[in-house]
């Protein structure tokens, strides 16, 4: 999975960018027109305890790339261009965080000139409606004219998922925020559309607004909140003080401000809800991993997750979950005698949590 992070210059999308990935870019780099990007760990307290409990060779963490989406270039009149160049990096990621400033520093003046939290949002929305539409446009007209000459199955069920988007389109909607069936969207994989990724809307305070989050997050949610996009908030510049402490010194710090969570907590909570991912663990003396899978995958899809041939030769799943096996002191034996560990079979749906085994041919 790969989440792309986008932004206004000045927004601090590069500052949540090195506290999420731990990365401290040289401020040479931060000039250039390279994409930064790094996999990040997916912090999970589960594995932890797992880990623990099995003490194995190897303790390994689901993964996700994250992606500083650079390219955004000033206009003449002083405003923002959404560049080709911007626009087709943005097409490779899988879901978007757009960093929305809220703080105020005239060293470091807005490019539009003020703080502006719905024109800012907004201008991410039009730029992305706009290149959808030039696209399913062209498209259809491309279809119609194939169906013509050929009166092809295929496109005859593509053209009206096709014309439906642009209707939206035209309506200035977001396509995130239609309820497209699953044949529909794999029909429009291909097209790498903007406006349907999912979208993480994350508003950055400084540390004089801590007070302040509520009023403009309930805002954003009024305005922008659908079943594909979520709204957080994170101050950039404290989580970049933290980024160089300790644990229990970053816990400290974050009390001082009424902080309960760090932007890497959020955003990953946040983005395996919007993808409706979740996460399954293999455990034992070699290897305590953690697995990530869309949720209502069935006991043999996630075994594919594993091994390829895991899928093929399925038999059974031993599964047991977490919180059981937690509850039963960490002890196979106690969990069987419970009741709790049980064999699935192939179209058991996996629960986030669950301890899987795989029996296979």
């Amino acid at each position: 999975m790969q989440i792309g992070i986008v932004g206004l210059p000045y927004s601090g999308k590069t500052t949540l960018f090195q506290t999420i990935t731990k990365t401290l870019l040289d401020p040479t780099e931060l000039t250039k027109s390279e994409t930064h990007q790094a996999v990040i760990k997916v912090p999970d307290k589960r594995l932890d305890k797992l880990t623990e409990i099995f003490n194995p060779k190897k303790k390994v963490n689901a993964t996700i790339e994250v992606v500083d989406v650079v390219g955004l270039q000033k206009g003449d009149a002083g405003s923002t261009q959404f560049t080709g160049n911007f626009l087709s990096k943005v097409k490779t990621n899988d879901a978007l965080v757009q960093v929305v400033r809220l703080f105020d520093n005239p060293a470091v003046p807005h490019p539009d000139g003020s703080i502006n939290m719905m024109r800012d949002i907004n201008a991410f929305e039009t730029e992305f409606i706009l290149s959808d539409m030039a696209l399913v446009e062209k498209r259809i007209e491309s279809i119609k004219k194939q169906i013509l000459k050929t009166q092809d199955e295929k496109l005859k069920k593509e053209l009206p998922v096709l014309e439906k988007c642009l209707e939206l389109l035209q309506e200035e909607k977001p396509l995130r925020d239609h309820h497209f069936t699953k044949e529909e969207l794999q029909m429009l994989k291909t097209y790498q559309l903007l406006s349907i990724k999912p979208m993480l809307i994350a508003l950055n305070f400084d540390e004089t607004q801590v007070n302040d989050t509520e009023k403009y997050l309930s805002e954003v949610i009024k305005h922008k909140s659908g079943h594909n996009t979520k709204v957080l908030f994170f101050f950039g510049k404290i989580e970049m003080e933290m980024a160089d402490l300790s644990e229990e010194d970053a816990k400290a710090f974050m009390q001082d401000y009424g902080i309960t969570e760090s932007a890497l907590d959020k955003l990953i909570r946040e983005a395996y809800d919007l993808l409706g991912l979740q996460s399954f663990f293999t455990v034992g003396e070699d290897e305590c991993r953690a697995w990530t899978i869309k949720k209502g995958m069935n006991a043999q899809e996630a075994a594919g997750e594993i091994h390829t041939d895991f899928f093929k030769k399925f038999i059974r799943a031993e599964v047991v979950h977490y919180d059981d096996f937690i509850e039963c002191g960490g002890s196979f034996a106690k969990a069987k005698e419970l009741g709790k560990w049980r064999l699935e079979g192939k179209e058991y749906i996996v629960k986030d949590g669950d301890i899987i085994s795989v029996r296979h041919s």
